[in-house]
């Protein structure tokens, strides 16, 4: 009843705008307050007009359960984000890597090649042709090189001109063309040229 009274009292006492804190402290022990519980105890506000409780506690800890998951997210995209720059980089290298072979072979056999027979396609301006399969650029920049020495190899082409991904060409298998100077065409798909 002594309980009751002084809850009823603090009611009474407390503004519109104050609330009531129900604490327990590391004993077990329950008591009623104007002003938060401390740290070490449990902690409920209780409002004085409805009568409803709020376990700050509980609230703390979903706030702080919270805010982890959100750093973990953004800890994860921040991963993701730095292992896509990777992979571009990544890519970036190895299709440079087969496109100065490339330069090399045509360098060598310039009477075989136009000097501008197979430019180095440019992942950031990519062909609208070629941006669909710009993931395979460094396969594409390859079997470009090797679609010309296939047509050289036949005998009836005596000069490649033109070696460029053509447009019937799909994510599984690429198809190029390569024009000659002696006007004749070739088609390859990659599956040819493996």
């Amino acid at each position: 009843m002594k309980k009751l009274c002084f809850i009823f009292a603090l009611f009474i006492a407390s503004d519109s705008n104050a609330g009531v804190f129900k604490c327990t402290d590391a004993s077990g022990h329950t008591f009623y307050q104007s002003l938060p519980c401390s740290e070490q105890g449990k902690s409920v506000q209780i409002n004085p007009k409805t009568g409803s409780t709020v376990d700050l506690d509980a609230l703390q800890q979903n706030k702080a359960l919270i805010s982890e998951q959100q750093k973990q997210e953004q800890l994860r995209l921040q991963a993701e984000s730095q292992a896509k720059q990777q992979e571009l980089v990544n890519l970036k290298k190895q299709a440079q890597l087969e496109s100065e072979l490339t330069q090399t072979l045509i360098k060598q056999n310039s009477l075989r090649f136009s000097a501008y027979a197979i430019p180095a396609y440019n992942l950031e301006a990519l062909p609208v042709l070629v941006k669909p399969f710009a993931s395979r650029l460094p396969e594409i920049e390859k079997f470009r090189r090797l679609a010309a020495e296939k047509a050289l190899a036949t005998g009836q082409c005596n000069r490649v001109e033109s070696d460029e991904l053509h447009a019937k060409s799909k994510q599984d298998l690429l198809v190029f063309l390569v024009n000659c100077s002696s006007a004749a065409s070739f088609y390859f798909n990659e599956t040819e040229l493996k």
